[in-house]
């Protein structure tokens, strides 16, 4: 086996840097705007609102229209495809709304989950193909960083390695086909909340999962230093019975960070996951951030609902709202940004 390859050319690492540097700023993280066509639709459907692309357009300008001071605590934002190419009433295109506002955009490449044949009900994600022409097209077109999804289901059987083994190898050519086209590869291997097992289990798989993804973009000779990492946080299944705090979560979480992530990897964005709401995500953030561990990383959120939720529940689609539903936005952009530094006070950001 040939141990001779080469990283990235100095001047793509250092703009890889660059952008990273801008995302992980003090007290900032990503807004993800990048549900698909489906689960848009669901959640525009508990609101009562049409899953029709001029409905998803107008939910989205809802989120790309807030007041420019979102920008303190929003340095980035994960875009859907069909979202990357749409405009605001007036014309503006959608990735000028931010970038007037100092947020780097970004865009979510996988193009969905697919069975992986031969496991216990696992998936895999696809999209691989045509990548590099896509995100040559994305960088030209003003994305700076991209986004690739892949899932763990926790079961007696799973997650297997079958699966342990395919997901990390997918992650790692995506970074590697990313960091070829100047784009910032945004790792997301989630392991998902479904299920009964508690917190001690949770850790494990999602070492495991890790300690994988890293010894693959290790053999595929991916950049680290111009990666980002968008896990899970360490929590029981949802329909667990043993109650955990957030020092617990953030213990484990900030452990099985510690036990599988090179220090060389920049910055960790923690998705918000089904599992909490708002204010928990708000809550578990800051006790990661204070939880008394070495964290050579820094440690913030890309949060899609857990920063949605309460402006999607206020706006239902009626025009007179919109003012309304971007304080909350605001509010919870806020909250999560002192989080991210250790200093969000529970229940202080209403």
């Amino acid at each position: 086996m040939s141990t001779y390859f080469e990283y990235p050319d100095p001047e793509i690492q250092e703009e890889l840097k660059n952008i990273i540097k801008a995302i992980i700023a003090p007290g900032k993280g990503i807004l993800a705007a990048d549900e698909s066509t489906k689960t848009v639709g669901i959640r525009l459907a508990a609101v009562e609102i049409e899953n029709t692309e001029e409905n998803r357009r107008k939910w989205r300008q809802l989120l790309f229209t807030a007041d420019p001071v979102i920008s303190d605590n929003i340095s980035g934002a994960i875009l859907y495809p069909e979202t990357l190419y749409q405009k605001a009433d007036d014309g503006t295109p959608f990735i000028k709304l931010l970038e007037d506002r100092g947020i780097i955009p970004g865009v979510k490449v996988d193009t969905g989950l697919v069975p992986l044949f031969g496991s216990d009900d696992e998936h895999t994600a696809q999209g691989l193909d045509d990548l590099s022409k896509r995100c040559a097209k994305y960088k030209k077109d003003g994305c700076h960083f991209a986004k690739w999804r892949c899932v763990y289901r926790i079961s007696e059987t799973t997650p297997s390695y079958q699966a342990l083994i395919e997901n990390a190898n997918v992650l790692a050519r995506f970074a590697s086909i990313c960091q070829n086209e100047r784009i910032v590869p945004f790792l997301e291997p989630e392991v998902l909340t479904d299920g009964e097992h508690d917190l001690v289990r949770t850790q494990k798989v999602t070492e495991q999962v890790l300690a994988h993804l890293y010894k693959a973009l290790s053999d595929h000779h991916v950049y680290l230093e111009g990666t980002l990492l968008k896990p899970n946080m360490v929590m029981a299944g949802r329909s667990c019975k043993i109650q955990y705090s957030p020092q617990d979560v953030a213990q484990a979480t900030v452990t099985t960070l510690l036990r599988t992530v090179p220090p060389a990897v920049p910055g960790v964005l923690f998705l918000s996951g089904a599992g909490q709401n708002e204010e928990q995500a708000s809550v578990n953030l800051n006790a990661i951030n204070t939880v008394d561990l070495k964290k050579p990383w820094t440690l913030t959120f890309s949060y899609g609902r857990a920063l949605q939720s309460s402006a999607l529940r206020i706006w239902k689609g009626n025009s007179d709202n919109v003012t309304r539903a971007q304080e909350l936005l605001l509010k919870r952009a806020k909250a999560n940004g002192l989080a991210s530094l250790g200093k969000y006070v529970p229940g202080s950001i209403v």
